[in-house]
């Protein structure tokens, strides 16, 4: 490895620093580095449960309050020996490392605007939120494709379906949020978005030829490389065409995914399209990760295949113990190891992380995040998103004049996941419509079983129009989820017929669809 050249760049001071680094290190500690480990609620008890195991090389929160992220970065900061590269799934916004960070829109909206400039800026946004709170790691940008839409995880999590798209708007997030002092990930390697299955529950595909896969992902992850990305993050895909292309006489069931294959991590990624940064497992508590084989062969096997570090842990002092057990049998080999520490140590330097860490404080923070420059940015972004599916001639735009009395019927989900909560918007929507002048009613479900529904007579001629708002944004890696209609037998759907027996089309139906926006 030439670390003076990219990705990490770095000067004589920087390269000195982490050979030296490396050289005072023992096995155990090296054996650490190779560590993201995961502190989810991000309290004192969860630091000291992992120092009594290891000295990780990183480590990564959910989304938690600013003040108590400050809090925590510090208290960690103070037990690293070695700098500690701090992630978060800056996908979307600041919202990915604390609850006040701005969410400035998910991938898919910020491709709808069609604006390289909006992936900058999302870019931006994640970069100075995140290091308000000492974060110095995005894992993203998301560059997948959206190739499958019955994928259950990608969807509105990519940059959309046309890879020339995917390859400028990550490639943009790439160059902006690494001159900002936050290294990018780019994921999910070898590409999610071709099958549709779900990592988190089983090994998924990528089942493209390697003349395909080279046209499409295979250019988009050429054009992040070319850019200096620094880490990326290999999924529990597998990418049967380019395995056979590098091991011709592999039998089927010997196929691995990235985060486990040598021909992928190093003979794709590492020699054909030359990427020297850091790789690290996408999360290993993942079911995709944990079926090919034994745990105590996959923990050893990801590092000595490619990998430099290894995210999450199912129980981190067994984990830790494998890993040791893998270096000690020569699984991991002792140039293996080394090459493993040297990348992740690189990276340090690379953030500047080997002159002293970023000071942090609260008030600082409280000026940065959720800052008036990123809500207009956000704003912005949710406006120049809004695309228009279908239309039927002469319903748009809607007018008081032509519809003046409106049946409203918001779909909302509750809730949500943990940090990725919804926020209910079928109020706040018929409020403009009643600022506009319309009469707004809100839906209410017949009472009934079937036979006693009330007549059709009772309704015929209330309304002129009925708008369907369908707010369905649920947890951050969950895109499938479906408009369900009321029991029983769908009556919410018999309604319009009983309202309009003349069937009054779809161009007489307006739905709304706040997924991109929430």
């Amino acid at each position: 490895m030439d670390l003076s050249k990219r990705p990490f760049y770095l000067d004589e001071g920087a390269i000195r620093w982490v050979h030296q680094t490396k050289s005072e290190m023992t096995v155990e500690e090296k054996a650490g580095q190779l560590f993201c480990v995961n502190f989810r609620n991000g309290e004192e008890e969860e630091i000291d449960y992992v120092y009594r195991t290891l000295s990780p090389g990183g480590c990564m929160y959910r989304t938690i309050p600013a003040e108590k992220a400050i809090r925590f970065t510090e208290a960690v900061r103070k037990r690293a020996k070695i700098p500690l590269l701090v992630a978060a799934n800056l996908e979307k916004g600041g919202n990915g490392i604390v609850q006040e960070g701005t969410l400035l829109g998910s991938p898919m909206e910020v491709a709808a605007t069609d604006e390289t400039e909006m992936a900058e800026k999302l870019a931006h946004v994640c970069a100075e939120e995140a290091k308000a709170v000492g974060a110095n790691w995005a894992f993203a940008p998301i560059i997948d494709i959206d190739s499958n839409f019955r994928n259950p995880i990608t969807n509105t999590r990519t940059f959309g379906s046309d890879p020339e798209r995917v390859k400028r708007m990550g490639t943009a997030y790439v160059n902006t949020v690494q001159k900002l002092g936050v290294a990018a990930s780019i994921k999910h390697f070898p590409g999610d978005g071709q099958d549709e299955r779900d990592q988190h529950l089983v090994t998924s595909v990528n089942d493209l030829t390697c003349e395909e896969w080279d046209a499409s992902y295979g250019k988009v992850y050429a054009s992040c490389i070319e850019a200096g990305a620094l880490t990326c993050m290999a999924g529990h895909i597998l990418q049967p065409a380019y395995t056979k292309y590098f091991n011709p006489d592999i039998a089927e069931e010997e196929i691995l995914p990235g985060s486990l294959s040598s021909e992928l991590m190093t003979g794709l990624l590492r020699n054909k399209l030359g990427f020297e940064g850091l790789i690290i497992t996408d999360a290993t508590t993942m079911a995709g990760y944990t079926l090919p084989m034994s745990r105590k062969d996959t923990v050893p096997l990801s590092i000595a295949n490619g990998a430099a570090m290894f995210l999450f842990a199912r129980n981190l002092q067994e984990d830790y113990e494998y890993m040791l057990e893998g270096i000690r049998k020569g699984v991991i080999t002792q140039k293996r190891l080394d090459e493993a520490v040297t990348r992740i140590l690189a990276v340090k330097a690379a953030l500047g992380l080997h002159k002293g860490e970023q000071e942090i404080s609260v008030e600082q923070a409280r000026k940065i995040i959720g800052c008036s420059k990123h809500k207009e940015w956000s704003r912005e972004c949710a406006d120049k998103a809004i695309t228009l599916v279908k239309e039927e001639a002469g319903v748009l735009p809607l007018s008081v004049q032509k519809y003046p009395r409106i049946l409203f019927y918001p779909i909302e989900l509750e809730g949500g996941f943990s940090q990725y909560r919804t926020e209910a918007v079928g109020g706040k929507f018929a409020g403009l419509l009643e600022k506009k002048g319309f009469q707004v009613d809100f839906f209410t479900p017949p009472q009934g079983s079937e036979g006693r529904t009330p007549p059709t007579a009772d309704v015929i001629g209330k309304y002129d129009l009925i708008l369907y708002l369908a707010n369905l944004a649920t947890k951050s890696n969950q895109t499938t989820v479906r408009i369900e209609w009321a029991q029983p037998m769908g009556q919410t759907v018999c309604t319009i017929e009983m309202m309009f027996p003349q069937y009054l089309f779809l161009w007489k139906i307006l739905i709304i669809c706040w997924m991109c926006l929430v």
